[in-house]
């Protein structure tokens, strides 16, 4: 009996493969993430042991493929910090990097030999412009990559070598330096645009053309590292994996020196909505990106701008009266990707002050935070406090809530006890300030140009120090006079760079809390039991 065309359509469409198994099929794009180190170079997003432990945690739980946990041979804090990632990692390649000589490779490796998938990444600078750094010809750095590749390979299985400028190097001699890496054992190969100067064709061809060029490069895997000075580390990265590319190296929130690296969000959201034209795939689970943005955010004092691309504030938000129409009747007249893909919650409901520890547990949780019985137990006290002063208490009030418990610990040697500020347009400003320092009590009234100066300046003749203030920053968390105020500090001492962040209602109170919250990191990190032993003294001249 012959099948009616119903029939038909539906044997055809049995037979043909699902979405998940095309998504399969596709190539696969590592991606590397390397917010714990290129990120945390940026003046000032220094984090903490446990931040760094605890961003990591995130990155493996969240899919990135690996790690780049670290400088192990920048400072003690980095190989403790690195040494503790490769003993807790799961499921991602923890790499640590290292510059071309045998001091930093051994101790990379002394770092990373912990984890399950471990790898050493090494690098030299090949670009003219390097080359003459360390004062090298091109013979003798041909050889100097010979000789290290080769020695990391000896310790390691998977080494990733990494010629640093690979944008504005000779053609010629970069495709002789790619050779002789990937003879001496590096089964990754990184091309990165250092300085953000490359444009997306040049960034494509330089790929296809070391493909073209170099023997054994069908046998390696080419990455491709872009920073985002002219704005292009994006376009620039995806450029390269339709080239040929099958790893982008990328952090969260595209954090990073001067204008940061490439975007992990940007380049697995454009990769997964424009699939059709970016056939590849990634282990990424997106929806867990809001949340990593938020924390790394948090930890590393940065706040992530309202239009940015995926994370931003406003990346969902609608004010023109035709977009509003659009979206209510079809969503997707105006929005191409759902809240939901990035673990946005769909709706931004208040909570007040009768909701309960259920409530509150299970908004937190909706919001990607599963907090222990007693870190709930605190947050909650605040909570009810915050309920209390205003009418309704939003998404974004709990996150800055969750955050300041975070980065304001009990246990801090300087606590703010108690503050009363005197301002107007009449002087003198005023603040009267009780601090707890090392559980002792002081207090001290002094004045300043206005109410935030006059704390500070009784915070520093509570605690004298030399630290320089290079930036304050105020955010409302919500709309409305009864908002609440999240402060960022970043101060400066003798070379080290800490960040502090608090939120109030109060901004005044915020401030101070800011500021104590970076002086309480800074005392940390002066107390290290090497003189300087977390302070990152790298230069690119100390080749050998």
């Amino acid at each position: 009996m012959t099948d009616t065309p119903a029939q038909s359509r539906a044997e055809a469409a049995k037979s043909q493969p699902s979405r998940a198994e095309q998504a399969q099929s596709q190539p696969k794009v590592i991606i590397f993430d390397t917010t714990l180190r290129d990120g945390e170079q940026s003046p000032g997003a220094t984090m903490t042991h446990d931040e760094k432990l605890e961003i990591a945690s995130l990155l493996d739980e969240m899919g990135v493929d690996v790690i780049e946990a670290g400088f192990p041979i920048a400072s003690e804090g980095d190989f403790a910090a690195v040494t503790e990632i490769s003993k807790r990692s799961k499921n991602s390649t923890i790499c640590g990097l290292a510059r071309a000589n045998y001091k930093d490779i051994d101790r990379c490796w002394e770092a990373v030999k912990h984890a399950p998938s471990p790898r050493i990444h090494t690098f030299i600078g090949t670009s003219p412009l390097h080359r003459a750094i360390p004062n090298l010809t091109m013979d003798e750095m041909a050889t100097r990559i010979h000789d290290t590749v080769t020695h990391a390979r000896n310790l390691c299985d998977n080494v990733q070598w990494s010629a640093m400028d690979a944008t504005r190097t000779e053609h010629d001699y970069l495709c002789r330096v790619v050779e002789i890496a990937i003879k001496a054992g590096a089964s990754t190969i990184n091309i990165p645009d250092t300085v953000g100067y490359t444009a997306p064709r040049e960034s494509a061809d330089l790929i296809r053309m070391l493909l073209e060029r170099v023997p054994g490069a069908d046998s390696v895997i080419f990455a491709t590292h872009c920073h985002n000075d002219l704005g292009m580390a994006t376009a620039n990265s995806l450029a390269a994996v339709e080239a040929g590319a099958r790893q982008i190296e990328c952090t969260i929130n595209g954090l990073g020196e001067r204008a940061g690296n490439t975007a992990l969000e940007e380049v697995v959201m454009a990769m997964k909505v424009r699939n059709d034209i970016m056939p590849y795939r990634t282990g990424i689970d997106t929806t867990k990106i809001m949340n990593l943005s938020r924390r790394v955010s948090s930890v590393s004092g940065f706040a992530v701008q309202f239009n940015k691309a995926i994370v931003g504030k406003n990346a969902f938000l609608h004010e023109s009266g035709i977009h509003q129409d659009g979206v209510l009747k079809n969503i997707e007249t105006f929005e191409i990707m759902r809240p939901a893909d990035i673990g946005l919650t769909a709706h931004n409901i208040s909570m007040g002050k009768h909701s309960g520890r259920a409530a509150l547990r299970s908004k937190l949780k909706e919001l990607g935070y599963e907090l222990a019985d007693n870190q709930l137990n605190d947050v909650f006290v605040r909570f009810k406090a915050l309920a209390d002063s205003k009418k309704e208490v939003y998404d974004e009030d709990l996150l800055a809530l969750v955050a300041d418990e975070a980065t304001n610990d009990a246990h801090d040697s300087i606590q703010v006890k108690r503050l009363r500020v005197v301002c107007g347009t009449e002087g003198p400003r005023e603040a009267e300030l009780t601090l707890t320092i090392d559980g002792v009590d002081h207090s001290i009234d002094a004045t300043g140009d206005g109410p935030v100066d006059a704390a500070f300046n009784a915070v520093k003749m509570l605690f004298p120090h030399s630290a320089r203030l290079q930036l304050y920053q105020v955010q409302a968390v919500t709309e409305g006079t009864d908002a609440q105020a999240t402060v960022s500090v970043r101060m400066e001492e003798d070379g080290r760079i800490v960040t502090g962040a608090s939120a109030d209602t109060d901004t005044v109170v915020a401030s101070v809390k800011a500021y104590v919250n970076a002086l309480n990191k800074l005392v940390v990190r002066r107390q290290k039991s090497a003189p300087d032993s977390d302070k990152k003294s790298v230069n690119y001249k100390d080749q050998g």
